[in-house]
């Protein structure tokens, strides 16, 4: 298990947890993030916002969320 900011674009996880506070864990939920989902980098422009594909939907996030999603590779 590891950050979903470890992996490089391209590369696909599946969810395994969500860690932060109630609020973040409740809110990337809402967005799709729930255990068991596949997510995968499409853009990871330097030390910023990742864009990652979940439920074929794109969604960005900043590195400090995507830090608090917690993926196995596939």
């Amino acid at each position: 298990m590891m950050p979903l900011t470890v992996l490089s674009v391209g590369e696909e996880g599946i969810v395994s947890r969500i860690g932060g506070s109630d609020e973040a864990r409740k809110h990337l939920e809402d967005l799709g993030f729930t255990p068991g989902t596949k997510v995968r980098i499409i853009s990871a422009p330097g030390r910023g916002n990742l864009i990652v594909s979940c439920l074929d939907t794109r969604l960005a996030l900043t590195s400090q969320m995507a830090a608090k999603i917690y993926v196995n590779a596939c």
